[in-house]
């Protein structure tokens, strides 16, 4: 047994965990402990699905071997501590880039699935989970299941955005996508305020694969809401760049002893990002690098919030009020004092979820983070759930650190199922915390 640190990215609950190797978990089946155990990937997920403080964690990342690729059809297995990175690594030469990613390279594939991730262009390609046709599940009884929508779908479905509560999932199958170029022809579009973004999104995500807004959360009056949004396509084949740009990788080397981001170094921040785009449209062709993932340039960005870490409120609420509740929630955090570093607003578009538990479903998301300011902060969140519940959407479990079980219930009413499927050697503080708080 190792002990380290395994932090989530949030760093709100700071502690050293155990951990061991797949191969001593697999050593140990037929004598496990009830709720003992937990997978645990590279440590992307915001607050506490991915840990297990009374038990030990599984490190997947042990286990990052790419086994097989096809460069003819895009098929890839891999285990499941490959990360997207080293897929991305391996199948670039060939043309062929993931067909959904989240906003760093560094998830595991294993937590790719558990968390159903999704990206840039949800709207055209749905989650993650979408695309992997099957994978090998180990289960506490000793049994390797293969999952696909035909071989034990409901674990398959129970397994995608499930949080790894059902079981160690060993291997998986991927289906990626033939591009042109990894790289991105951008389409940077100024917009005053969020009618303005309202009034773009629906003809920019017709015309594009991948569409994401960044927003200034600060802005007030009649620029609320104004910011930048970036649609893309990949470049042609014609395209120069290097299929992996080299840049200036960074690195934050410990935690300051306050906030960095904070309101004062927030608004200068957002007056630059705003101000550096030209207003109207900017086409350009960036790395895939600076598209999908800019925060990867920067490692362990996060320590940047200082010593009590940060919170993350991920949300999806229905289009038909999408103007009115988006504007409610950066209020709202304005209100109560709070600055958010990266807000983050996009279209959910309408393909359906393979997973029981999966976040997306038709609508806008919006993604905000906070410094933890302790109480104040909590409040905030607490707040920010009820303007979503009420509005008929949901919060993100796998970005949160302490929201209610009824906020859970009432985000995901399908959950009794995951439990019946839920390996009995696992569990997760998350789980604890939410569901297993609810009345049977």
């Amino acid at each position: 047994m190792t002990l380290q640190d395994h932090e989530s990215w949030g760093r709100i609950d700071n502690r050293v965990r155990p951990g061991i190797s797949p191969d001593d978990y697999e050593d140990r089946l037929g004598s496990l402990e009830a709720e003992g155990y937990l997978p645990f990937g590279n440590g992307r997920s915001y607050g506490d699905s991915c840990h297990n403080d009374r038990g030990t964690l599984i490190e997947s990342n042990l286990h990052g071997r790419i086994l097989a690729f096809d460069p003819g059809t895009g098929m890839m297995t891999c285990e499941a501590g490959v990360t997207l990175r080293q897929v991305l690594e391996r199948a670039i030469e060939h043309r062929f880039f993931l067909p959904v990613t989240p906003g760093t390279a560094f998830v595991t594939v294993g937590g790719a699935v558990a968390n159903d991730v999704h990206g840039k262009n949800h709207h055209a390609r749905g989650t993650f989970g979408n695309h992997v046709t099957r994978f090998t599940l180990l289960r506490s009884t000793g049994e390797r299941l293969t999952c696909s929508p035909v071989e034990n779908p409901e674990l398959y479905a129970a397994t995608i955005g499930g949080m790894g509560l059902t079981g160690l999932i060993l291997t998986v199958d991927i289906r990626l996508m033939k591009v042109p170029s990894p790289h991105v022809q951008q389409h940077a579009i100024r917009f005053e305020n969020l009618d303005q973004y309202f009034a773009l999104v629906d003809g920019v995500d017709a015309e594009h694969e991948y569409s994401v807004a960044w927003i200034d959360q600060l802005a007030k009056g009649s620029r609320m809401g104004r910011g930048v949004l970036l649609a893309g396509d990949h470049a042609d084949g014609s395209c120069e760049l290097p299929d992996i740009p080299k840049g200036l990788k960074l690195s934050v080397p410990f935690s300051p002893p306050f906030n960095l981001l904070n309101q004062a170094t927030l608004k200068g921040f957002n007056e630059y990002y705003f101000r550096k785009v030209k207003p109207g449209e900017t086409v350009t062709t960036v790395p895939w690098t600076s598209y999908f993932y800019p925060l990867d340039a920067i490692g362990a960005w996060n320590r940047l919030y200082g010593p009590r870490g940060l919170y993350q409120h991920q949300s999806v609420y229905p289009a038909e009020n999408a103007p009115e509740i988006t504007a409610k929630l950066m209020e709202t955090a304005r209100q109560a004092g709070h600055a958010s570093f990266l807000t983050i607003l996009k279209r959910f578009g309408d393909i359906g979820s393979r997973g029981i538990l999966s976040f997306p479903r038709p609508g806008f998301t919006l993604t905000l983070d906070f410094a933890n300011q302790g109480e104040r902060t909590v409040k905030l969140l607490d707040a920010l759930d009820r303007i979503v519940v009420e509005a008929g959407g949901a919060i993100n479990p796998y970005k949160d650190a302490r929201m209610s079980p009824q906020v859970f219930e009432k985000s995901f009413p399908f959950w009794r199922k995951i439990e019946t499927l839920r390996d009995p050697a696992l569990v997760s503080n998350f789980w604890k915390r939410t569901a297993l708080a609810l009345p049977e």
